[in-house]
């Protein structure tokens, strides 16, 4: 494998991970949208007498689906992925799964952690697209180089 192709295999491994990071970031904001949620519904902040489960779909709809001005988001299943696990790990740690049972400090407690998870998925992904915009400027240089050495008359 030459050094173009290592360079472009980095760069498709770089782009699996965004999108498995971007994945769990997405459902890391929707469960705290719906802690939240639960939080304002108690508080008298939210749609009164509407539980949480019936406004799963309103809550996760931007978070999950591409709307307008977001690219199409991948159509691969991430919920098996480490991140995942690890996403469901510490909401099962909080009780994620027992929203209405929980008491405003444990609500509190389960959206600051999720908002903590969220935070780690943000600054991965900037570190990923980082290495990326690196990535591509090399291959943009190597690209250059091969077409005025083409264009040159020379071999690579």
């Amino acid at each position: 494998m030459n050094e173009l192709d290592e360079l472009r295999a980095r760069r498709r491994v770089l782009q699996e991970r965004d999108d498995a990071v971007s994945y769990v970031r997405r459902v890391t904001q929707g469960r705290a949208d719906l802690a939240r949620a639960e939080l304002a519904r108690r508080d008298g902040g939210g749609e009164s007498g509407v539980a949480v489960p019936e406004q799963l779909r309103d809550v996760l709809a931007d978070r999950l689906l591409a709307g307008p001005g977001r690219p199409p988001r991948p159509v691969e299943d991430f919920s098996d992925h480490p991140l995942s696990d690890e996403l469901d790990r510490r909401c099962a740690e909080h009780g994620f799964g027992r929203l209405d049972e929980l008491d405003a400090a444990e609500l509190a407690a389960l959206t600051a952690v999720l908002d903590a998870f969220e935070a780690e998925l943000s600054a991965e992904r900037r570190a990923v697209f980082a290495e990326l915009d690196s990535l591509t400027d090399e291959l943009v240089v190597r690209y250059r180089d091969e077409l005025a050495d083409d264009q040159a008359g020379g071999t690579r």
